[in-house]
């Protein structure tokens, strides 16, 4: 094999992986190839590595949300709780949904929040088309899972109506780079923001440091 098919094949792998961390799969053509999630366990060993931290640099997306102390949010394909414990811990007067379509990873969550004392942590069990929020919040975030969503347009019409007078939405995905697989599996901050538009949402703000991802954060559509 040649140093640059193997950095292809390296670079693919790797996406596969991050792809992965959304343990979402919601209703997109090219999610039937992500792996299964039935060990939960067992991915959250890769999830919730610690190795994670300096690309995706939890701290500095918390503190960008600018939540309220009571605030409530919701993380949107939580998978093991990576983003979730971390929001819990983040805002102890306030409530987490974690949010996953995988009933494993619900589960997991469900036992971690347990474990782990985050008695205002709970583990939702969302479906492909619409968050089935418990209750109305003031933040929703999705980390790498906006290119799984099947029918987007549906998706965030019905997320909408979870969201408080003043609720932001917050997108964290992937961006390309040399190596990666197809066009087809990404999905351009300018796309995601002309979705969101016609979905009603105004863009709040743009942050730009995370090295691999892009940081949007919406306004909730207006009333009527």
């Amino acid at each position: 094999m040649t140093l640059t098919l193997s950095r292809t094949v390296t670079a693919f792998l790797a996406w596969i992986v991050t792809a992965a961390l959304s343990a979402q799969a919601l209703a997109q053509p090219h999610a039937g190839h992500l792996p299964s999630f039935e060990d939960a366990e067992k991915w959250a060993l890769l999830f919730d590595s610690p190795k994670r931290d300096a690309r995706q640099k939890p701290a500095e997306v918390i503190r960008a949300l600018a939540l309220s102390p009571n605030a409530v949010v919701a993380d949107i394909g939580a998978g093991t709780g990576y983003f979730s414990a971390r929001l819990a811990r983040a805002i102890p007067r306030g409530r987490v949904f974690g949010v996953d379509v995988e009933p494993n990873m619900v589960r997991y969550l469900s036992e971690r929040a347990r474990r782990e004392g985050l008695a205002n942590l709970t583990a939702v069990a969302g479906g492909p088309d619409d968050p089935r929020l418990p209750a109305a919040v003031d933040v929703a975030i999705m980390v790498d899972v906006f290119h799984h969503i099947g029918d987007r347009a549906r998706y965030f019409r019905n997320l909408a109506r979870y969201l408080k007078p003043g609720g932001r939405v917050a997108i964290i995905d992937h961006l390309r780079a040399p190596g990666d697989p197809p066009e087809a599996m990404f999905i351009a901050p300018n796309r995601v923001k002309e979705e969101l538009k016609r979905a009603g949402y105004s863009v709040a703000a743009e942050h730009k440091f995370l090295p691999n991802q892009y940081f949007l954060l919406f306004k909730r559509p207006a009333a009527g």
